[in-house]
């Protein structure tokens, strides 16, 4: 009998160590698992075994998918979480089904084995992270309980191994995260100087317009864009058909009256009805002048001359020849290249409060890594459409040196006033935030 029971012993815990060998052995928290509600079998004897882990089932016996809406996985997880609150699911021993609500019994019942055993699974601070639930028809006896405990530690401990590490920052004793929290929020609390970026170019600055000073179709632009102008320089020329016809017509009117108004004087000395109508053919004379005068300056007007020196500042000549105009449409600009200023559109939902004298940093797009430093001159208190579509306020700003090239664009940053850095970086999403709750 002796020898009977020493190699039931022995085979018992040649069974244990084999366990504890799989466990190790297993290549990912899967393979665990399933060696966890499975292997287990021979040596202990239980009809079925659940593996939870954060509450929820994650391995059942012979099943190779777990259907996380089934009875048995919901009555097992329930009955955890009862063990849970209160507060015995840290120790291992065999399940007293009094702790149970009485749906949990029936479940039970119907459900699992007579007897079951709780084997929590605890990390290194103690903490249970998970459990398994052993149940069979048969009580647990002593020596079998002590063989449970032993495998649950190395069952956690290899589960602890195989899962994936906890985040360092998760792993910092609590006054270390509040200090860093703390931290953070001074952090948080630094004034900086708030900046917006918007869209610019260079323009001219008190730069002279040229406009069409007549209704009539460009016939030649004489100037190329940035083309520098002396004073007199012819720049359009209109087509100017009608308007010489205009004249030949309007000479030939004022002869006509001219010769009725001879007329009429010769035959004045004899004929009273004759020297009554002198002062109307006198006025229509006056009027065909007046007519003539019109139609002359008008072919004056179709060619335009620079009034000031400078470069023209236009974008292409050949989108204005032949194309019809209107008078005070704008054709052009004569500037002064070494007088220029900076024109930003700066978009409604990147506006902030900005002061006269405020720096202005420019970044052109053919020279992006050289900075041009402006002050803000002049900004708009009412926002307009730009050629994109988009609403936003004209800024301009003048240059600290001698300005770049008219014509050229580039990025602009401009700097407001300080404010702490959260608001710096919550302004944009409080902004939707409270244009989409109205607040």
């Amino acid at each position: 009998m002796t020898a009977a029971a020493t190699g039931v012993a022995e085979h018992a815990f040649a069974l244990f160590l084999g366990l504890q060998r799989q466990a190790r052995q297993a290549a990912g928290p899967e393979q665990l698992a399933y060696n966890m509600v499975n292997d287990g079998q021979t040596l202990f004897g239980f009809r079925h075994a659940a593996l939870l882990i954060a509450g929820k089932v994650r391995a059942l016996t012979g099943i190779s998918v777990v259907e996380a809406h089934a009875p048995f996985v919901a009555f097992v997880e329930r009955a955890a979480h009862t063990l849970q609150a209160a507060g015995v699911a840290a120790q291992a021993g065999a399940v007293d089904p009094t702790m149970l609500d009485s749906q949990a019994q029936a479940d039970w019942r119907s459900l699992s084995a007579a007897h079951a055993f709780w084997l929590p699974l605890l990390d290194r601070q103690g903490k249970v992270f998970g459990g398994l639930w052993l149940a069979r028809d048969q009580a647990f006896n002593p020596a079998e309980q002590a063989l449970l405990n032993q495998l649950g530690e190395t069952y956690a401990h290899a589960w602890l191994a195989l899962g994936p590490a906890k985040p360092w920052r998760l792993r910092w004793p609590r006054r270390r995260l509040l200090v860093a929290l703390g931290m953070s929020l001074l952090v948080l609390l630094v004034p900086v100087r708030q900046s917006v970026l918007a869209p610019a170019e260079v323009v001219p600055r008190a730069g002279r317009v040229v406009a069409a000073p007549l209704d009539g179709v460009i016939a030649e632009f004489l100037v190329k864009p940035n083309q520098t102008v002396a004073v007199g320089d012819l720049l359009v020329r209109f087509d100017a058909t009608t308007l010489k016809a205009q004249v030949d017509v309007a000479e030939r009117a004022l002869g006509v009256a001219e010769a009725e108004l001879k007329a009429s004087t010769q035959r004045a000395f004899s004929d009273a009805e004759s020297n009554a109508r002198l002062d109307l053919l006198a006025a229509r004379v006056e009027q065909k002048r007046a007519e003539l005068d019109y139609a002359r300056q008008l072919l004056g007007r179709s060619e335009i001359r620079a009034e000031r020196a400078g470069i023209a500042v236009f974008a292409d000549a050949e989108r204005w020849t032949g194309k019809p105009v209107q008078t005070g449409e704008r054709l052009m600009q004569l500037a002064d290249p070494q007088q220029a200023e900076l024109r930003l559109e700066l978009p409604v939902g990147d506006a902030i409060a900005l002061q006269p004298g405020a720096e202005v940093a420019l970044f052109l797009d053919s020279d992006p890594l050289h900075r041009h430093g402006a002050r803000l001159e002049r900004a708009a208190y009412e926002a307009q459409a730009t050629a994109a579509g988009q609403l936003a306020y004209r800024l301009d700003a003048g240059f600290d040196e001698a300005p770049p090239r008219i014509g050229l664009r580039g990025t602009a940053k401009v700097y407001g006033e300080r404010a702490p850095l959260v608001y710096y970086l919550l302004r944009r999403p409080l902004a939707a935030l409270r244009q989409g709750l109205g607040l």
